[in-house]
């Protein structure tokens, strides 16, 4: 009875040895993969034959902002075209980690800098306090931003392009300086976003009520109405929005194969820097609790004209940002011009997911703009 008891141990030892070998070399595997997909340089724009494109930039770098060094990504396939700066969403959450999975709009008409906000991706910083983020400061290091971009490049006004969160900070730093700025572009903009949670929980109540997904409607019993604005719930939502095709884009079914995999497999970020926007998204959402923060505030007390021209961009099935409210929004704002494209066949993120009509509304922009050169 003994041996056999030994024997047993002793078989029990060398499969639990055998399972954490396996699990190490598919460790092994995986960081092998992501560091050869993490290379961490900056892709130059080439021709057809393979040549760099003459008078195209791609760059990547660290400028000090405020005090504190700050990373981005500056991009354009023409030097000659105006200067646009991107203000990712998230909070927290750099953008140009995922667009190289779509097709490439923006560089085509301007040189762009995709900035990543304080304390996120490029700009994390271990040694950056909670208490060190705020929306005011980010307001502040946009304008820093538009200086370094418009005396660099030495163009007097730039674009200025906000998405989802970003809008937040966007269409505040466009009131507090227009001076700067050519116009102000908003997609998915912000307005009332505790009024939009509201209106899209009630959304994903009704719709799955209707196709009958007791499963999902579960999920949704641990958060009454009151309870929604809780960090929890923004965690359970996603899988119901991307279910219903209301969140990132219309077509996304997962955060992991949409979000996640993208940034991982970018590879023009090192492999510290893709775990960074991690720590940086972490930081910013529930260290900061910028997005709380968000959610309280109503933007249409606070900004109602802007002395820019100002352009939304919504895709219709958008319930991250309500499509309702953004519209509803656009109608108060008072604005030397003004126009609202609605994207029909997008969710949150119009940039990514109908890229011919974008290129048509940013033709349509550029052109705006240059006959009124007096804004």
């Amino acid at each position: 009875m003994k041996l056999k008891f030994q024997s047993s141990i002793r078989k029990g030892l060398r499969i639990m040895l055998y399972l954490v070998l396996v699990l190490m070399a598919c460790l092994l595997l995986i960081t092998g993969v992501l560091l050869f997909y993490s290379p961490g340089k900056a892709l130059p724009f080439r021709d057809k034959n393979r040549n760099l494109l003459k008078n195209s930039i791609s760059e990547k770098i660290v400028v000090k902002i405020n005090g504190l060094e700050q990373g981005m990504f500056i991009k354009g396939k023409d030097l000659s075209k105006p200067l646009l700066l991107f203000l990712h969403g998230g909070p927290g959450m750099p953008e140009y980690a995922i667009s190289r999975k779509y097709p490439l709009v923006l560089e085509n008409y301007f040189t762009v800098c995709w900035w990543e906000q304080r304390g996120t991706g490029l700009s994390y910083n271990a040694d950056i306090k909670p208490e060190q983020l705020s929306f005011e400061q980010l307001i502040s290091d946009v304008i820093e931003v538009s200086n370094y971009l418009r005396k660099r490049f030495k163009q007097d006004k730039i674009y200025l392009m906000a998405h989802s969160a970003g809008s937040f900070i966007g269409i505040q730093a466009a009131a507090k300086a227009p001076e700067l700025y050519k116009a102000y572009i908003g997609m998915a903009q912000i307005s009332n976003q505790s009024v939009s949670e509201k209106l899209a929980y009630k959304y994903m109540i009704d719709a799955f009520t209707k196709l009958g997904d007791k499963k999902m409607l579960q999920a949704f019993e641990k958060y009454p109405i009151a309870a929604i604005n809780t960090p929890s719930y923004y965690t359970m939502r996603d899988a119901p929005m991307h279910k219903l095709g209301i969140g990132t884009t219309h077509t996304m079914k997962s955060v992991i194969t949409g979000v996640f995999w993208p940034v991982m497999l970018n590879r023009e970020y090192t492999l510290t820097e893709k775990i960074n926007i991690w720590r940086g998204k972490f930081l910013s959402t529930k260290t900061a609790g910028l997005w709380n923060k968000l959610v309280v505030t109503d933007l249409t007390k606070k900004i109602n004209k802007l002395d820019i021209p100002v352009f939304f961009m919504h895709g219709i099935y958008d319930y991250t940002v309500s499509y309702t409210l953004a519209k509803d929004y656009f109608e108060e704002i008072q604005s030397p011009e003004k126009a609202f494209y609605t994207f029909e066949h997008s969710a949150h993120s119009p940039l990514f997911e109908e890229t011919e009509k974008m290129q048509q509304v940013l033709q349509e922009i550029i052109l705006k703009t240059n006959i009124n050169q007096q804004f």
